[in-house]
Formats: structure tokens, C-alpha cells, sequence
């Protein structure tokens, strides 16, 4: 199984709401998720994220969002590993073990 980990956090202070903000019509992480999506490859798109209105967003975009990503991963000195460690062991908890994961960030469209 192929997994994209989308990492969307919250809490942005450079650019507030970054992976939320529009660009060119779309929300940022629906950019990634569509993406994804069009990619074929994937047969989970989930979004790590500590954020209400990125889960609505996602959700609505087609990615699931699981979990709500843990305060200790969702502030400005968390890194990428981690966060996706963190997926990659939550699925392990349900027995699901990817071949691959794919990390797709949310605000490179």
C-alpha cells in the first residue's frame, strides 16, 4: 500500500493560515491533495494536522484526517520525520503497514 502523508499544521507565524490561503482559487492543501489524487498512486491521502479548518478542508478535498496531530508534533520545532513517524505508527496501531510513504507538502503548489 502507497500512503501520502500530507504534514499541515496549524500554527504558521511567518504566514499565518498559509496552508489555508487561497492560490489561484484553490485552498493550498487541497492543491496537494488534488494532486495526490491525480497522481493514481496513492491508496491512502492522510493529513497530519492540529488544525479544525485544514481538517474541514481536507476532508472536503478527499484526504482523510485520522487523528488530530499531537500537540508536542505541531509546534515550530517539530520536524517532518517526526510528523510522519507519527502516521506511519498510527497505521501500524490498525495493523496497516505501507510499502511506501510519500510526503507531500502542503504549501508548494
Amino acid at each position: 500500500m502507497n500512503v501520502a502523508v500530507i504534514p499541515a499544521r496549524g500554527g504558521s507565524k511567518r504566514l499565518p493560515g498559509k496552508n489555508i490561503r487561497i492560490f489561484n482559487g484553490v485552498p493550498m492543501v487541497a492543491r496537494a491533495i488534488r494532486t495526490a489524487l491525480e497522481a493514481a498512486m496513492f491508496e491512502r491521502i492522510i493529513v497530519s494536522t492540529d488544525d479544525s479548518k485544514i481538517s474541514k478542508i481536507a476532508r472536503s478535498a478527499g484526504a482523510e484526517v485520522p487523528f488530530i496531530r499531537p500537540r508536542a508534533l505541531a509546534n515550530d520545532t517539530a520536524g517532518t520525520v517526526p510528523v510522519i513517524a507519527h502516521t506511519i505508527e498510527f497505521l501500524a496501531a490498525q495493523g496497516i503497514k505501507p510499502s511506501k510513504v510519500c510526503c507531500i507538502y502542503p504549501c508548494t503548489p
